[in-house]
């Protein structure tokens, strides 16, 4: 059996597993709005063609107050995860990387988000409020460094040996627990790969490989520990799996430069807006301890 096989395959099984998990959370009737639908299709279709969706996604939950701060990462994780299991399917399949590398950086990034959802699960609303807050502003930044051409241009190679492949997987384990915060993998993935040397265009297979398998480990503690708001999380996933599709076969053009610069916008607003209300819960509490 060829190694992308096997891979694909590990990747089916997981999927049914947190699927049958997922839905099994869904068994209570729940009240799908209008605005959780079209959020998880928007940020899935932008996040298909590379804009990423975590930060997008927060910025939209705080504009329209969908969902409790307290709740976004939990959410943001069990909505996201299967139509990213979509995009993992299609980019590994498409794109050839070294497997050992692939596998190693995957299993790492796994690893890494089981190991945040406890940390996450454990915080208060105040620290997720400014946990969440920094990253978006993080994310932003990244994304300007991307729009200047500031990241690395990378390499030609398709896998990573020694130190490099070393680096590669505790900096992956690293992006995977920060994911169970909120802060989208890809920016920082695609970064590490090119200054590690390797094709950029490796990275998709690595980020969506990554975030498809450490997405449903992560989310199967957010489903146990009902931290997530499953109305929203259900909109997500099904907004999302129409809008993945749509991207990655039906789009050949989009003003993606434009697209990017209007996300910066919104994320760098929900950031303020995010450390504002973390400001505001700790000036509740010092009044309550006056």
């Amino acid at each position: 059996m060829p190694a992308k096989t096997a891979l694909l395959i590990a990747l089916a099984i997981l999927t049914v597993l947190y699927a049958v998990d997922f839905f099994t959370s869904l068994r209570r009737a729940l009240t799908l709005k209008t605005d959780s639908l079209v959020t998880g299709f928007v940020t899935n279709f932008f996040d298909t063609l590379g804009i990423g969706s975590f930060a997008t996604t927060t910025a939209i939950f705080k504009f329209r107050n969908m969902v409790p701060d307290e709740r976004i990462p939990a959410t943001l994780n069990v909505g996201h995860t299967l139509p990213v299991i979509f995009q993992a399917f299609i980019y590994i399949a498409v794109i050839e990387v070294d497997f050992v590398t692939l596998t190693l950086l995957i299993a790492s990034a796994a690893l890494g988000g089981w190991v945040g959802v406890g940390l996450v699960s454990g915080l208060s609303k105040r620290a997720v409020q400014l946990g969440m807050g920094g990253m978006l502003l993080l994310a932003a930044a990244a994304m300007i460094m991307r729009q200047f051409e500031l990241f690395p241009a990378g390499g030609d190679a398709l896998q990573l040996q020694g130190w490099r492949l070393a680096v590669g997987i505790v900096c992956n384990f690293i992006f995977g627990a920060l994911s169970a915060l909120g802060i989208g993998f890809y920016a920082p993935c695609i970064t590490m790969i090119s200054l590690l040397g390797m094709n950029p265009v490796a990275a998709f297979p690595i980020m969506m490989g990554s975030s498809a398998f450490l997405m449903p480990v992560a989310s199967m503690r957010f489903l146990r520990k009902g931290a997530y708001l499953a109305s929203v999380a259900a909109g997500l996933t099904i907004g999302g799996m129409v809008g993945v599709p749509i991207a990655a076969f039906a789009v050949k053009s989009l003003p993606l430069n434009a697209l990017r610069w209007l996300v910066i916008v919104i994320v760098l607003y929900a950031a303020v807006l995010m450390i504002r209300s973390a400001n505001g819960v700790a000036t509740q509490v010092l009044r309550s301890d006056a």
